[in-house]
């Protein structure tokens, strides 16, 4: 396992981190526990949660995760093993069931959503405690072009680090992380911090993948020059680019078959650029899974790349991924069809 530096903190966490957004939908807790024991033996040591997880969001759920990681810990102990990541939700994105389904990032619902992760959990401090998506009308989740609305009801940034930065006084959590951000959003934080002494962020967890480079655009050299590394989701474009929904086919437990909500990487030119993608990665006879994770390992920006597995199997073939060293051949068969087709599920 290679480990990374985790900003410009002390924390080396593992490059292929642990993700967990299927545990309590898609996985049971015992596979979830299996999970966690697979990629510890293989040297990972930081997993990433959120407290909306797991994802499609349901009231039903909602905290399950979370709930998963903190029983194993309670039954198998190892918390100091591990760099446990969580997020607190915003308002939007179809969770009006979590506090009102207005959880701003204010006072009240930032220390509320911290509460309701450590209780979960089953620990008295969170590693890494990042803001799920901004408060604030801007282009995420995959929208484009920027729509400014001026009335909106936001929190100011600075009210938002202001308590993060009392948590991290007080010992429940112990660095911030931002994601779903924009160039702006991360020089804002930065800039805040600066002035005001309040703790700097330490990472940016955004989607970067072969359909969705946009992390380049503004953010990645930021990312290097204020080492505020990225931490890469969605590096197989839910799966797209693993090559299992070629040719048509449905694989009955793929997210993609699953769950309608998830059109993001669903579209004809996503589709044809993840065949592309795919065709390249079997004509060098290599995994196109591993292809697509090997990709991403390889950006001088990352700092640790989200893994998500349904199964033992899936999760075995991409720790693996770490072991390929993509060939200039195809790093440059990569950049044709990158530029034939930039970009397809931003």
């Amino acid at each position: 396992m290679i480990y990374r530096p985790l900003g410009k903190t002390d924390i080396q966490v593992s490059a292929l981190a642990l993700g967990s957004m299927t545990w309590g939908e898609q996985n049971s807790e015992a596979e979830g526990f299996a999970q966690i024991r697979r990629a510890q033996a293989a040297g990972i040591n930081f997993i990433d949660t959120a407290e909306m997880y797991p994802v499609p969001p349901r009231a039903e759920t909602c905290g399950a995760t979370e709930t998963i990681i903190g029983n194993y810990l309670q039954r198998h102990g190892g918390r100091g093993d591990w760099i446990i990541a969580s997020k607190a939700a915003a308002p939007g994105n179809g969770i009006s069931h979590i506090r009102g389904g207005q959880p701003h990032h204010d006072r009240a619902n930032l220390i509320a959503a911290v509460e309701g992760s450590l209780k979960r959990l089953h620990t008295d401090y969170i590693d890494l405690y990042q803001l799920h998506w901004p408060d604030r009308q801007t282009n995420f989740f995959g929208q484009l072009g920027y729509r400014h609305e001026p009335d909106a009801h936001i929190t100011p940034i600075e009210d938002s680090l202001e308590v993060l930065a009392e948590l991290v006084q007080s010992g429940k959590i112990r660095h911030i992380g931002l994601s779903n951000e924009t160039p702006w959003g991360v020089h804002r934080f930065l800039q805040l911090a600066e002035s005001r002494g309040w703790p700097r962020v330490v990472s940016i967890q955004n989607p970067y993948n072969l359909l969705n480079r946009s992390f380049e655009v503004g953010l990645a050299e930021m990312a290097i020059r204020e080492q505020v590394g990225l931490l890469a989701y969605s590096p197989l474009a839910f799966g797209l680019l693993s090559g299992k929904y070629e040719n048509g086919a449905q694989p009955p437990k793929g997210r993609l078959t699953l769950f309608e909500r998830f059109q993001r990487y669903n579209n004809p030119l996503a589709r044809q650029a993840a065949s592309a993608y795919v065709a390249l990665a079997r004509e060098h006879g290599v995994d196109p899974a591993q292809l697509a994770l090997a990709y991403v390992n390889s950006r001088p920006f990352l700092t640790s790349n989200i893994i998500g597995a349904t199964t033992l199997e899936q999760l075995d073939s991409n720790l693996a991924s770490l072991d390929l060293t993509l060939s200039d051949e195809l790093l440059a068969g990569i950049e044709r069809i990158h530029s034939a087709q930039p970009n397809p599920a931003p």
